[in-house]
């Protein structure tokens, strides 16, 4: 199967949202909260090996999520035309991907974080040669994950860790390194259960 022909699988596959609460029936977010649009790229790029999937490690001197895994991506913007512009800016501004560079495949169901974010996961396949270029002060580092490691649900683990006095499961799916968990994981998780590789 072509990466083009997953993801378009991807995006007509079954199933609703998810969110960090997924793994954790027993807690309800706060009534009433407002939930802030955001949008990330799920981007691959074509390696003799495999698609890679681009991702991102987080400065360590960032506020918030110091040193997490995450994809490119943000909130959107007054000035964005929605999620998948967001996205978009912010992988360019993030890792200096030209948004023309990408050719949108679809986005998948929301994604609603603890820190009140609901996030559209943006399908992406870059075109091109594409070198990464960190943003100082918000990226310590960009980089690839095989597409096939992320799609395989064996390859998916359920941790825990206190959470506001609370105890908090959430997937994780290490690669390496890299210790993929939280929304990036979960989102990736929605991916490999609408893939069939």
């Amino acid at each position: 199967m072509s990466l083009s022909d997953a993801f378009t699988q991807a995006v007509a596959g079954a199933g609703g949202e998810s969110s960090d609460f997924d793994l954790n029936p027993g807690y309800a977010p706060p009534a009433g909260r407002a939930l802030r649009p955001a949008g990330v790229l799920v981007a691959c790029l074509a390696a003799p090996s495999g698609p890679q999937l681009v991702l991102t490690k987080r400065s360590s001197r960032l506020k918030h999520h110091p040193g997490q895994i995450a994809f490119p991506g943000g909130k959107v913007d007054p000035t964005d035309d929605g999620p998948v512009a967001a996205a978009l800016r912010e992988a360019e501004e993030e890792v200096g991907l030209p948004r023309d560079q990408v050719d949108v495949q679809g986005t998948l169901p929301p994604h609603e974080t603890v820190t009140g974010f609901t996030i559209t996961p943006v399908l992406g396949w870059i075109r091109d040669d594409f070198r990464p270029i960190p943003e100082a002060g918000e990226v310590d580092e960009v980089f690839l994950v095989p597409l096939a490691h992320v799609v395989t649900p064996a390859n998916y683990v359920t941790q825990s860790r206190l959470w506001r006095g609370q105890r908090r499961f959430y997937y994780a799916v290490p690669y390496g390194p890299y210790y993929i968990w939280g929304a990036t994981a979960r989102i990736l998780r929605g991916l490999a259960e609408r893939i069939a590789m």
